[in-house]
């Protein structure tokens, strides 16, 4: 089968690879038939995550037709059409039996490797290195789907595949890290970023009840598509401060919840961003974390910083004494999608949102090397690219 693979930084190759097929009795074999290139792929794109090897397979947002299923699956039959979640939980160990997925104890095979470096290991990840389990991800023509009786949703027919594939990630994602900073009627949230994780949080902010939503990019794109969605912006290449700017549009009080939808390549201008560059790019930093040291200096007294920004080392420079000082509540972590996938998909369904908006780029497998470049450097024009399998 046809499959995009990691080659090394900045290298992603179309390759023929071997069909995946039924390791486990509880695995199911999926056709693809829509999958979609992540901001978090680009993490990996750039070489900032850890334990990738050349011939792995990319992608962890997929959906497809079940084609094969093992003999221990109990909710699925051939010819079904699932979304797949990125993250995979065995669906019986403590911390699936209470809905955080992806801090599974089981799906990992290599969790020792987190747990060197974090203490304990989560769940494994489609497509997202050996650290996370090493398992082939979805932008393919075909994947294995382990623990397929948790991993799945069954979409209804008649539903087109751009309307459910966001499932897979980045609406949960969004939804989650908006339903983390508590929103009570009123509130005002300030988003920093505006990519398509920003773009489903902004969203979710308001269906959760937020008065106001300020996003925070410098990608006029983005920024415009953030305005659609009712969002106030701010162009940080405009103006000389992100954090006035937001004390005088909350008349001095900060925003009562800060979302960083960024995570560890934030761009910017002061002089901590000048020097997370500077340091990752001769190896004395494994992240770039400015957009979280101004959410945190942004945020109002009591108020609550979300996190569903990728980070994955150790962050320097960090305004921990403002956290404290301030009484900030912090929520974070890989978002626990299945938790998440049915109730959204009742949204979509009622007609609440309809996530295909963020789509921008439709492609085919052969057109895959070309697409993440293009997604890496022109941000403005490419928010969301869409892979057709078949």
């Amino acid at each position: 089968m046809k499959a995009l693979c990691w080659l090394g930084k900045h290298e992603i190759g179309v390759k023929n690879v071997k069909d995946p097929m039924i390791i486990n009795p509880q695995d199911v074999v999926v056709k693809v038939t829509s999958s979609a290139i992540c901001g978090s792929d680009l993490h990996l794109y750039d070489g900032y995550i850890p334990t990738m090897q050349k011939g792995d397979i990319m992608g962890h947002e997929t959906m497809g037709e079940v084609v094969e299923v093992g003999p221990m699956v109990k909710k699925l039959k051939v010819g079904d059409k699932i979304v797949i979640p990125f993250d995979i939980g065995c669906g019986k160990c403590h911390h699936c039996e209470v809905d955080e997925f992806s801090l599974c104890d089981n799906s990992n095979p290599n969790a020792a490797l987190p747990e060197k470096l974090y203490g304990h290991g989560g769940a494994g990840l489609f497509g997202f290195s050996h650290m996370y389990g090493g398992y082939a991800g979805g932008q393919a023509e075909y994947i294995r789907v382990p623990f397929a009786d948790t991993n799945s949703l069954i979409v209804p027919q008649g539903i087109p595949d751009e309307k459910v594939l966001f499932l897979s990630d980045i609406f949960p994602t969004g939804y989650m890290a908006a339903e983390n900073c508590n929103i009570k009627r009123g509130d005002t949230v300030a988003v920093w970023g505006a990519g398509p994780v920003a773009q489903m949080a902004i969203r979710s902010a308001y269906m959760l009840g937020a008065e106001r939503v300020i996003a925070i990019d410098h990608y006029e794109g983005r920024l415009k598509m953030a305005e659609a969605g009712g969002a106030h912006t701010i162009n940080f290449d405009s103006v000389d401060s992100v954090i006035d700017e937001l004390n005088f549009l909350t008349g001095g009080r900060g925003p009562d919840s800060c979302i960083d939808a960024v995570g560890m390549e934030a761009h910017g201008h002061t002089f901590t961003a000048g020097l997370d560059r500077v340091k990752a790019a001769v190896g004395l930093a494994t992240d770039r974390p400015d957009a979280l040291r101004q959410a945190i200096q942004a945020c109002k007294k009591g108020g609550t910083v979300s996190i569903p920004g990728v980070y994955g080392g150790f962050l320097d420079k960090m305004p921990f004494g403002a956290a404290f000082g301030k009484g900030l509540t912090f929520k974070m972590g890989q978002t626990h999608t299945q938790k998440y996938m049915k109730p959204l998909l009742d949204r979509i369904v009622a007609g609440d949102i309809d996530p295909s908006f963020v789509i921008t780029h439709r492609i085919r497998i052969d057109e895959g090397p070309e697409a993440y470049k293009t997604f890496n450097d022109q941000k403005s024009e490419c928010i969301k690219v869409v892979i057709k399998m078949h």
